[in-house]
């Protein structure tokens, strides 16, 4: 991976890039950026979201995390969208799942069935936008012809 495309989130612990999406309630994919770790949640969220209102102009309510601050909130209301921030009942310890929120978690969950996205083995971030396409298109089309999604984790 060149080092351009590669970074470091210190929060999440991570190092080389970060994929972000956006979904419909079914959790079907309407927009993806692939970025470098070290650019900021909200920045890359701006980016995303004004790509996903220019391709689908109906989408009109947004559910996001607390990474997500006001700046983001005031440019989905500039694009028209409601922007509404799910956070976390303070008063619960350990894993609980979140309203809205499981539903992206979710979606990547069957975007990791695809052997090629479990790692970043691309070298350019369009590329592994394109692998995070074409992993719901098959996601889609076996929907759509009721076959089960193959795993490749028991072989």
């Amino acid at each position: 991976m060149p080092a351009r495309t590669r970074g470091f989130d210190a929060g999440k612990k991570i190092v080389g890039r970060k994929r972000n999406i956006i979904t419909d309630t079914l959790g079907l994919l309407l927009a993806v950026l692939v970025t470098a770790a070290s650019v900021q949640d909200a920045t890359a969220g701006e980016q995303l979201l004004t790509s996903a209102a220019a391709t689908h102009p109906t989408i009109t309510k947004a559910w996001t995390d607390t990474a997500y601050r006001t700046q983001f909130i005031d440019h989905a209301a500039r694009l028209g969208i409601d922007a509404e921030t799910v956070r976390r009942d303070p008063a619960t310890r350990g894993f609980v799942v979140q309203p809205r929120r499981w539903v992206i978690e979710r979606t990547f969950g069957w975007l990791m069935l695809h052997r090629r996205l479990v790692r970043d083995y691309e070298a350019l971030p369009a590329r592994s936008e394109a692998m995070i396409h074409l992993a719901a298109i098959d996601l889609m089309s076996r929907r759509l012809t009721s076959q089960a999604t193959p795993t490749w984790r028991g072989t």
